[in-house]
This record gives structure tokens, sequence and C-alpha cells, in this order.
């Protein structure tokens, strides 16, 4: 099995601050195992550093459907960007027949449980992790207990 993991928490420098989310308990449960780290917002053409960006109108599911988007901190809609990233991801993960993803928390891309709405902190989905439930990829938290 290979699992799609979210590239920050394997120590690549892809967060929108130029760092990365790097846990060593991700990096545990990974030991022996075979994964593909992916970065949607880059994938999708942000750079590295970018602006923070955050959901307005709904999470991820929302951005799906179309009621929703994602604004940078300057109010530039780059909800297309995170779309196009969301959707090369899925790509990746249908091409080697990847079945589970590990996602990194709170991301507007990865969020599996929380997102940030506005300035809240709101349950929900980041754009990545509702295209993969959508599809029937399991999707994990990298805050959650790993089996």
């Amino acid at each position: 099995m290979i699992y799609l993991v979210s590239a920050c928490l394997v120590g690549i420098n892809c967060r929108y601050d130029g760092a990365n989310s790097y846990s060593a308990t991700v990096a545990a449960f990974l030991d022996g195992r075979q994964f593909m780290p992916v970065c949607p917002e880059v994938l999708g053409g942000l750079g590295v550093p970018r602006a923070p960006c955050r959901f307005f109108g709904g999470d991820g599911q929302a951005l799906l459907a179309g009621s929703a988007q994602i604004l940078d901190r300057d109010g530039n809609d780059l909800s297309e960007s995170f779309l196009v990233g969301a959707n090369k991801a899925l790509a990746i993960v249908c091409s080697k027949g990847i079945t589970s993803a590990l996602l990194n928390e709170r991301s507007p891309s990865c969020g599996v449980r929380e997102v940030y709405v506005g300035r809240y902190k709101v349950p929900g989905m980041g754009v990545l992790a509702a295209l993969l439930v959508d599809k029937g990829i399991r999707v994990m938290s990298d805050e959650e207990p790993l089996i």
C-alpha cells in the first residue's frame, strides 16, 4: 500500500510561510511504508512562501460545490489554484492506486476535521481532503491516532 502524505508533514518546506510541519509521529507511522509526498497548493501553482489563505462561505466541500471560495490575506481569490492542485493530487492517487491519505490538519487543502473559515477555526475539510473523501479515498489527520 502507498500512502498519499501532505509533503509538509515529512519535512518538505512547502507551507505558506516557507517552513514545514514535520511530524515525528507521522515519520514513525511511515517508517517501512511506501508513501508519496504531495503539496496540492504547490501543484496548483502557488509559490513558497505565499500569503496565508482562508475559506469564505464554507469549507472544501462547499468550494467543490461552487458555494465557497479561498482568499489570501490581500483578498485575492485563489480558489482555482486550490482546485487545480487538488485535482492534480487526485490524478496521482488514481495513477498510483493509492487508497489512503495522511493529511495536515487545518490546512485549506488538507484539513480533515478542521479548517479556517474567515477568522474562525470550524469543523470542516480542506479542498483535497473533501475531493478524496468524495472519491472513496480514506483520509487520516496527522493529529489522530495512526494505525
